[in-house]
């Protein structure tokens, strides 16, 4: 009896990302220790060159996006969405499809143990198990490769399209600060905060359709 590895075509599924991405500080707690020899100096000294100016409520004006509406509901992020979904169906196709001639590989070869010369037998376990490994690799070069055009074209769209949108809203509202939304917990009570139906709106008008790169080997 032949052993070989299962199969498993199953595709992996990215997660979505978001366009802009979301600016992230870290604090990182820093441990105070003397250093011998070393002046220290007081925090009123350390900071004593700092500048009292600071940005006041009646100076400020601020929005809200969602990322996430606009990946679900701008024709051109629908029609991305689309591009992907279509080459996955297809590199699932050329994968089932070659999964089959190698499961009938299998079998053959198991038919044959007690007629084939123990050379020849060999010979076709080889070759299978070379099938085998094309497979995966074929599996995981595909998934990748989809992946890679997929953000390529997302990138192209944030850079040509979003990111200008975006801009030109900010000017003409004269905004100080626009924040994703999905970082931001917004009250009931406010008009005018969330401009993600103006972005997607205005999106819409600009750009329609972004097409992808053919995913090598497909």
């Amino acid at each position: 009896m032949v052993k070989t590895n299962e199969l498993n075509p199953t595709i992996k599924k990215y997660s979505k990302m978001g366009i802009i991405a979301t600016a992230v500080i870290v604090v990182a707690a820093l441990g105070i220790w003397a250093i011998s020899g070393k002046k220290t100096v007081s925090v009123e000294t350390a900071i004593k060159g700092v500048s009292e100016q600071a940005v006041t409520g009646a100076d400020l004006r601020i929005a809200v996006i969602s990322m996430d509406k606009i990946q679900m509901e701008s024709k051109v992020l629908e029609d991305l969405h689309k591009q992907r979904e279509n080459f996955e169906n297809k590199l699932k196709n050329k994968l089932e499809k070659e999964q089959k001639s190698i499961e009938k590989e299998k079998a053959d070869i198991e038919k044959s143990q007690d007629v084939l010369s123990q050379e020849a037998l060999q010979r076709r376990v080889v070759d299978y198990q070379r099938r085998v490994n094309n497979f995966q690799r074929m599996l995981s070069e595909g998934a990748q490769s989809i992946d890679a055009s997929y953000q390529a074209a997302l990138s192209t769209i944030q850079k040509k399209h979003l990111d200008p949108v975006v801009e030109g809203i900010i000017a003409k509202k004269k905004l100080s600060l626009v924040i994703d939304g999905r970082m931001a917990r917004v009250g009931a009570n406010v008009n005018g905060l969330d401009i993600t139906d103006e972005v997607i709106d205005s999106l819409n008008k600009k750009v329609s359709s972004v097409k992808m790169d053919t995913p090598k080997g497909l």
